[in-house]
């Protein structure tokens, strides 16, 4: 499942990492919170390095459907039930600030961008009151928004809400532009370079060690557990379509206040405007069946664009705070080495850059008076108890319920051509699946937090269900917030040279070489890691 965006990607590669650096400050994550960080940090005149896992925009900055909107479905009505107008008005000015910012470099580099009217309208009459509130809301806010009844789409509808002079682009070709100009600013960005952990100033990657001044997680969501903010967020994965089709499409950017969600805009494109639609969101790994939800969206299109032949078809992953409010700042309570940058409920073009923004305006001491909303650590966000206890009560069950049917089904037979199942062998559960003619085993507990992963069957991948760590059909890493690869059957992990536990292959007590000298003598005696311990240089 490739997305419009990185299909379209013909961007220059950029190196892994160089060893023994130090920069002013590492950014982790190359997105486009962590690239325009480092593009306004390097600006500034500090010493910055991007190190990103995969490739620059492989999470969700490339699997977005890249709507640059102050109207933000009925985000803004869910922010008002639990905080002040103030709180609202100061959100969203963090978001126009990050839209004014983007949407200015885009035109300083000639980058092309859609200027369009977003739209939150219902699918039925009850989700009518829904509208409202949004609207009542926008208005709150200090959105010039209005009320709109007749809608030009195919469909039946009843009302939105509307905010004109919003915008949409190829979030991908923005990506690149802003990462030549951080480059061009000297900033360094390393690509196919995982971080792993950070201890002191020494940031540890799969390929060895660089140090920081300060770090910061533009992560999807914290590749560290030091402020648990894995239990202040849900992970959820949500699809998207794009369709080619006949007729024109519909100006605007449309999502709809009730469920099930149904996004909608159009797309520039070479074979002419393509229509992209999105949907079926749900929390990572609870889904059971989730070539459904694609099935479901594809249907529900041709049903109302019956010529629409399907071109690309893809997922995203965000992650919702329990307040509604996006974390940005410390890590933890007063301390600046580690910044944090998370939970934009899938808005991430405006608050990404809002983030950035607010993370340059800290370093260089001092920043928007919006920023204080964004706060990583908040008295305000005891208002979101009750989604707390709700998000944190399902990650309980889908703990407890994995362990007992791994533990109820034995060894059985090889899962079919793009099935995979989760079996018992022995007294240890294992994830085995067949993806193009080629049968895989691996332990089935996530290194995270010991969730039993579950076969996301639309993308051939292993999904927890607990926080929404992701692995390919081979157990190698995805997106965290894990930070290792699932065990290969039969194997087990040890403590490595720089204290992390590592892979291994037989005896849990052995040696291995420093890789800063290549003596088996200067190694560590492993510490009877046993396998799929959580990493200690994730806590240290």
């Amino acid at each position: 499942m490739t997305s419009l965006w990185l299909d379209r990607v013909h961007a220059k590669p950029y190196p892994t990492l160089e060893l023994g650096l130090r920069f002013d400050h590492v950014i982790v994550g190359g997105g486009i919170t962590g690239v325009t960080t480092a593009l306004l940090l390097a600006r500034g005149g500090a010493s910055v390095a991007l190190l990103e896992a995969r490739s620059l925009g492989a999470a969700a900055t490339g699997n977005t459907t890249a709507k640059v909107s102050l109207l933000q479905g009925t985000h803004l009505s869910s922010i008002a039930k639990k905080h002040s107008e103030a709180t609202l008005r100061a959100y969203v000015e963090a978001n126009r600030a990050g839209q004014r910012w983007l949407l200015g470099f885009c035109a300083d580099h000639g980058i092309d961008i859609q200027r369009e009217s977003a739209f939150t309208y219902a699918q039925t009459p009850s989700g009518t009151a829904r509208v409202e509130a949004e609207f009542a809301a926008c208005r709150a806010a200090g959105l010039d928004a209005d009320r709109v009844y007749e809608l030009e789409l195919p469909f039946p509808t009843y009302g939105a809400v509307r905010v004109e002079g919003q915008a949409q682009f190829d979030p991908m070709a923005v990506l690149h532009g802003l990462a030549a100009n951080a480059e061009s600013h000297g900033a360094v960005i390393f690509e196919n370079t995982r971080v792993v952990g950070v201890k002191g100033d020494v940031v540890h990657t799969e390929h060895g060690e660089i140090r920081a001044g300060s770090v910061v997680l533009a992560t999807g969501t914290p590749i560290l557990d030091r402020g648990g903010f894995f239990a202040r967020l849900e992970p959820q994965r949500s699809y998207a379509l794009a369709f080619e089709v006949p007729e024109p499409i519909q100006r605007g950017m449309y999502l709809s206040a009730d469920q099930p969600t149904r996004s909608l805009r159009y797309a520039p494109d070479p074979r002419g405007e393509l229509l992209l639609v999105g949907g079926n969101g749900h929390v990572v790994g609870r889904e059971p069946d989730t070539r459904s939800q694609v099935d479901d969206l594809i249907e529900w299109t041709q049903r109302y664009w019956p010529e629409a032949e399907l071109t690309h078809q893809w997922s995203a992953q965000d992650y919702s705070p329990i307040d509604g409010l996006p974390y940005v700042g410390p890590l933890l309570p007063g301390s600046e080495h580690i910044l944090v940058a998370t939970g934009y409920s899938k808005w991430g073009m405006t608050n990404g850059v809002a983030a950035a923004l607010a993370i340059a305006g800290r370093a260089f001491g001092g920043g928007p008076e919006w920023a204080g909303v964004l706060e990583s650590w908040r008295l305000r966000e005891l208002t979101g108890l009750a989604t707390a206890a709700k998000a944190n009560g399902g990650v309980g069950l889908a703990m407890v319920s994995g362990w007992l049917r791994a533990g109820l089904h034995g060894d059985g037979p090889t899962p079919a051509e793009g099935a995979g199942t989760v079996r018992r062998t022995g007294l240890r559960p294992v994830a085995t699946c067949t993806v193009d003619g080629k049968t895989t085993t691996v332990s089935a507990i996530c290194p995270h937090l010991y969730g039993i992963v579950a076969w996301n069957d639309a993308e051939k991948t292993w999904d927890c269900p607990l926080h929404g760590s992701r692995f390919s059909s081979d157990g190698s890493m995805l997106e965290g917030p894990a930070t290792r690869p699932l065990t290969p059957r039969d194997r087990g992990t040890f403590i490595g040279w720089d204290g992390r536990c590592r892979p291994g292959v037989g005896r849990l007590d052995r040696k291995v070489p420093d890789p800063g000298t290549g003596g088996v003598e200067d190694g560590v005696r492993y510490r009877g890691c046993r396998a799929d311990d959580p990493d200690p240089a994730r806590s240290a």
